[in-house]
This record gives structure tokens, C-alpha cells and sequence, in this order.
């Protein structure tokens, strides 16, 4: 079967681009999440539109929004895309026991953790040639999987608001209460380590700090004076300078006390606050290795927070949990 008209070789990366542009809602954004830089990207948005004669990004709102003709556009571009994927997938099935390509998002606090441990899994007993990881928060994780960038994510939000995903727990922990290794003062109630040192935390746009956020606010707890930051370890380091005390758990302390920060760690006042490592994969598509990945990061991030975080961090540890 023969087609009227031949394509252009760069258009279902144009089609990338303006999925991606639309579903982070900038330019920018979407360049950064394809691995491209903004004139690129402008580049292959611009020839869609030269190709077929419209308008399809209203430029003069920010952040830049889909036209009429853009969001038509946008939901044929995902329907080709996914089924591309799919394709690929299939392709990879046939005659081939082996997994070739992989490319997995993992969430930014055990990156280092595990990048290592699981590179070696996956090549050593799936035969993975080619993989990709991208470090990162959990919201980063969901735009990667719903546009099917990525192919499996471990990550602190199990997406239950999308469908056809598989999900295999890692472990679920409890957070610390995490002071400067020179402060001495009492840690019975939060209100008591407030007045001496302010709160450092995660910021509102991460997981882990609207957890924290919907705790203190039952708690009733209103921070005085607060910083805040999106990586665990900027989080560690304020604390180990003495410059205030925060909330974190074990597998969020890891890469401070490899680099042995001076931290003073303690039971939190009121328990209840705790958040779980999940690997997430679209179902079916890669055999049993979400579970062996889910299995293996199980396995290293226990022995770490064991080695690095001592006794109370293998307390506030559940890897039993389902």
C-alpha cells in the first residue's frame, strides 16, 4: 500500500515537541523534559505550522496556550505517538526474550542510591543494551509516563489517577525529626525546637513537602520562620550548618550522611507522617522486571539506611508493606 504524500523526516519529533510543550504548558519545559533547547524546539513548532497553514500556540498569553487548530492537532499528535510506542513494544516481543531498551525515571533522593544497583540488574539478567534514566520529583515521573517517555519510574507518588499502570512497592518510612548535631535542646514537641531554630523543608511543588505541609496543618503547627528547597540534600546541608531543624525521612538522609553532615536524629513528637517508594511501569509492557527493580531497590535502600542512618532509620522502615 502506497501513501499520497511522503512525511517529513523530523515531523514525529515535532509531534513530540508540541505534546510535550502542551503538556507542560512552556516552551521551555517542554524543550528541557525532550532533552532539546527552546530555539529547538520553537524550530519544530514552527514547522508544524508552516506544514499545515495554522496557528497552533496562542502567543500572546503566558504561558503560551494551545489555538483551536493546536489542540486538534495535539490529540491526533498523542494518538500517533502512543501508538508508536506501542509498535515499538510489540517489536520488541517478537523473537526477543530480552528487554533492549529501558528508560526509567527515578525519584531525585535515592538517585544516587540506586542508579548503580539497578543499571547492573537490568543488564545483567534482562539484557537491557540501552538505558536511559532521568533523576527527578514525582511530577516530573507522571509527565514522563503519560507521555510515555519513560518506561518504568520509582517514585514517592504511585499515580493512582492513571490508568493502565502496574505498581510494585518499594518500602514505606516514617520521617525523622532532624536537627543539627550541636543542638542539644528538648525535641518533645515541635513547638519547643521551633523556638530555637527555624523549619527547613521541602518546598509545596514537591511530594514529599505537601505531605509535610497537610501534617503540620493538622498538627495545627504554624511554622515561624521557614526555608525551602526541592533536593534532600540542600535540606541536609542548611541543617547541618545549624541553620534550623527539619522533617525527613531515611532514604531522604542517605546522601547527607555518606557525606557524613552532622545531623542530630530523633522520633518525630507526634508519629504519622510517612511517605512510600513505589516502582510504577505501564502494565504488561516489561515482563516481571518492575518487580525485580522494585525487589532490588528494596534490598539496597534497607542496607543503606542500616549502614548510614543506623538503628532509628531501620525503625522507621516498612518493606513489608504492599
Amino acid at each position: 500500500m502506497t501513501y499520497p504524500r511522503q512525511f517529513s523526516p523530523g515531523m514525529v519529533r515535532s509531534l513530540e515537541v508540541l505534546v510535550a510543550v502542551a503538556e507542560t504548558g512552556q516552551m521551555r519545559s517542554g524543550a528541557k523534559l525532550l532533552g532539546l533547547s527552546q530555539p529547538a524546539a520553537s524550530h519544530h513548532i514552527a514547522a508544524l505550522e508552516r506544514e499545515y497553514g495554522v496557528t497552533l500556540l496562542d502567543r500572546t498569553t503566558r504561558p503560551a496556550r494551545l489555538t483551536l487548530a493546536g489542540a486538534r492537532l495535539h490529540a491526533q499528535a498523542v494518538r500517533i505517538l502512543n501508538a508508536m510506542v506501542d509498535m515499538e513494544t510489540e517489536m520488541r516481543r517478537t523473537g526477543q526474550p530480552s528487554i533492549s531498551m529501558l528508560r526509567v525515571g527515578v525519584q531525585a533522593s535515592v538517585a544516587t542510591t540506586l542508579t548503580a544497583p539497578l543499571v547492573s540488574l537490568v543488564q545483567e539478567r534482562y539484557g537491557v543494551e540501552d538505558m536511559t534514566l532521568h533523576a527527578g520529583q514525582s511530577g516530573d515521573h507522571e509527565r514522563l509516563l503519560r507521555t510515555k517517555q519513560a518506561d518504568l519510574a520509582i517514585t514517592s507518588d504511585p499515580f493512582l489517577d492513571l490508568d493502565g499502570l502496574e505498581r510494585h512497592s518499594v518500602l514505606r518510612e516514617s520521617f525523622l525529626l532532624v536537627l543539627p548535631a550541636s543542638d542539644t535542646g528538648p525535641v518533645d514537641s515541635l513547638d519547643a525546637v521551633q523556638a530555637r531554630l527555624p523549619l527547613v523543608r521541602f518546598a509545596n511543588s514537591t511530594y514529599a513537602g505537601r505531605l509535610i505541609t497537610q501534617h503540620l496543618r493538622r498538627l495545627r503547627f504554624e511554622p515561624g520562620r521557614v526555608i525551602q528547597a526541592d533536593r534532600s540534600s540542600m535540606i541536609t546541608s542548611c541543617v547541618a550548618q545549624g541553620m534550623g531543624f527539619s522533617l525527613l525521612t531515611p532514604t531522604l538522609l542517605i546522601d547527607g550522611m555518606v557525606e557524613n553532615m552532622a545531623l542530630r536524629i530523633c522520633p518525630l513528637p507526634v508519629a504519622g507522617l510517612s511517605r512510600a517508594l513505589t516502582v510504577v511501569a505501564r502494565k504488561g509492557e516489561l515482563l516481571d522486571l518492575p518487580a525485580a527493580v522494585a525487589a532490588e531497590a528494596k534490598t539496597v535502600l534497607s542496607d543503606q539506611v542500616a549502614r548510614f542512618v543506623g538503628d532509628i532509620g531501620t525503625q522507621a522502615l516498612r518493606v513489608d508493606a504492599t
